[in-house]
């Protein structure tokens, strides 16, 4: 069971394209200047199963999926069970946000397990004087898009290049 504030479908705001975003309760960080501060009481959220959240993702089959918050490493083993399933049953990527930093991570053997199941990793704690909303995906510049699998392979943090594709008019 995951505690949950609300599931998006069909958002452009998570990540690129369309996504389901799935946006949980607790965060222990109380970021000054954080959109979604309802977000750090997880009794704010609901009790969802983690097979209720799947059927709602697989049945887009178009949209990939956004773990925000909150902060999903305040409950990393659902997420975790979340994300395999995910993997185990689509090719869907998966962006996680988190408040956390890749390498703080990879020192919490919980948290450490979720990243077996994530594409990209927004990190990093929003810091309100590092605001920048030129950024994609991400609201402080301190922030990384980490590509979770490439710098799980090699050892090191790898930065996920996103560009967005040019509008073409002919």
């Amino acid at each position: 069971m995951l505690s949950i504030l609300e599931i998006i479908e069909d958002t452009t705001a998570d990540g690129p394209g369309l996504r389901t975003a799935i946006y949980c309760a607790g965060c222990i960080n109380r970021c000054p200047g954080c959109h979604n501060p309802e977000s750090w009481d997880i009794s704010n959220g609901k009790r969802v199963s983690t097979d209720e959240i799947l059927k709602i993702i697989l049945a887009d089959p178009f949209a990939d999926v956004t773990f925000s918050g909150g902060d999903p490493m305040y409950q990393p083993e659902g997420f975790t069970e979340l994300a395999a399933a995910i993997k185990a049953n689509s090719t869907k990527n998966i962006w996680c946000y988190t408040g956390y930093t890749f390498e703080e991570i990879l020192k919490n053997p919980q948290q450490k397990q979720l990243l077996q199941h994530i594409d990209v990793l927004v990190d990093g704690r929003f810091i309100e004087s590092q605001k920048d909303e030129s950024l994609y995906f991400r609201g402080s510049s301190n922030q990384r898009l980490i590509d979770v699998q490439a710098s799980l392979a090699q050892n090191k943090t790898i930065i996920y290049k996103y560009e967005p594709k040019a509008n073409i008019h002919t």
